[in-house]
This record gives structure tokens, sequence and C-alpha cells, in this order.
């Protein structure tokens, strides 16, 4: 039983790794529908670890309860942004031309989900680094790991881009609206990723605040942001 269960991990960290090496023809293959679901289940079991993994370090700055919850909370707002964002992507290029079946639209999303899971993953000795030497210095830690998921967001929003525009280049009819459309989504993507962030918040923790699975709705993202970096550069 257990020489299975390691098989298995094997080969779903193998197709994050062909992923990594070798994207044309990991595209090509989706493009293809070949194994599509096989897929589709690695990436989706890969993406999940590594994001969990990073979220229980980044938690782990406040405390043991608040590194479990953010070991569930990480993955699952990165899988929620997907789910709540993908039927718009889907219906709106079905409605202007776009043939490719709905497996290949979660296959694609979650390759660049399993890209940014992977980009995070390799900060993470960067951020046990600050974690460790900048303990009382709560606002520069969240401000740095902003902008890590910012930088990997980015990354993971343009290998998603370019690889929808491979896929869009043998379908002509409502090709040029339906990029249109695509750099739209983008940019909803990011907002519903930043809102849904802010709704599941805190993912750090205020080491000097008790632990809080969620905190009460009001203010936003970006008013937090400022905040910080008030208290950074010492406006407040």
């Amino acid at each position: 039983m257990m020489q299975k269960q390691q098989f298995a991990a094997g080969k779903y960290f193998s197709v994050l790794i062909w992923l990594l090496q070798d994207r044309q023809n990991f595209l090509q293959e989706i493009s293809q529908n070949v194994q599509l679901y096989q897929k589709i289940n690695a990436l989706l079991i890969c993406s999940s670890i590594f994001f969990a993994i990073y979220g229980g370090i980044i938690g782990a700055s406040s405390s043991w309860q608040q590194a479990l919850a953010s070991m569930v909370k990480l993955p699952a707002l990165y899988l929620m942004t997907l789910m709540i964002c993908l039927p718009t992507l889907y219906f709106f290029n079905v409605f202007f031309g776009s043939r490719k079946p709905f497996g290949q639209y979660v296959a694609l999303l979650l390759s660049a989900m399993a890209v940014i899971s992977v980009l995070l993953f390799s900060f993470a000795p960067i951020t046990l680094l600050f974690m460790t030497t900048t303990t009382n210095n709560y606002q520069f830690f969240k401000l740095l790991n902003v902008i890590i998921f910012s930088l990997t967001g980015f990354l993971g929003i343009k290998f998603f881009y370019e690889a929808m525009q491979a896929f869009s280049e043998n379908e002509l009819v409502g090709q040029e609206t339906r990029e249109k459309i695509l750099q739209l989504w983008l940019i909803l993507y990011g907002l519903v990723g930043c809102q849904l962030g802010w709704t599941l918040r805190p993912f750090f923790g205020n080491p000097g605040m008790h632990f809080e699975l969620f905190r009460e709705m009001g203010g936003n993202f970006y008013l937090d942001i400022l905040r910080a970096l008030g208290e950074i550069f010492g406006f407040q």
C-alpha cells in the first residue's frame, strides 16, 4: 500500500516537472485532450501541497494555530478564485467563437496555478529568513509577502495569457474579441483574488493579537497596504 501511494505521488509530481521543463509539449497535449483529467488531478494536488506549505510558513510567523489555518486557507484562496472566475472566461469565449472544451480551460488555469505555487515555494527560504530576523516588524513581513504574491501571481498570469494566445491561433472566428475579453478577465481575476484574500484574512496573523480564524469585515486590501507603508516609513 505504501509503495503504491509513493508511486502515485511520484506520478503527480512528474506531471508538474514536465510542465516546468517542457511547457510547449505539455500544452500541446492539453490542446489534444491527451490524459487531460489525469493532468488536472495531478496539478490540483501538487499546487495544493505547495500552497499549503507556504501558507504554513507565513502563518507560523504568528502562532501554530495560524500556521494550521493558513495551510488550509491559502490553497482555498487560489482554488476559490479559479472557481469563481472560470465560468466567465469559458462562456464568454464560447459565445465569441471558441470551440475548446471546458476541461482544457480547467487544465490551463490549473497549470498557471501550479506555476504560481512552485514559484511561491521557491521563495520559502527567503520568507523563513525574514520571518526569523524581523520578528518585531509585522508590517514589513506582510509587505514582503505582498510583493512575493504579486510577483508570482504576475508570472502565473503571464504564463496563462501566453498559453491562451497559443491555443487561439487555430480559432480565427472572434479571435480579436476573445483576446480583449481575456485581457479584461485577467484584471477581473486579480481583483477577485485580492477581494477573496481580504475576506479570508488573516493569513499572517499579527503576533501582538490573539488568534482569529477570520477577521471582521471592514476596510479593504488597498487601504491596509497604504497603512502598512505608513507604519514602515514613519508616516503614522
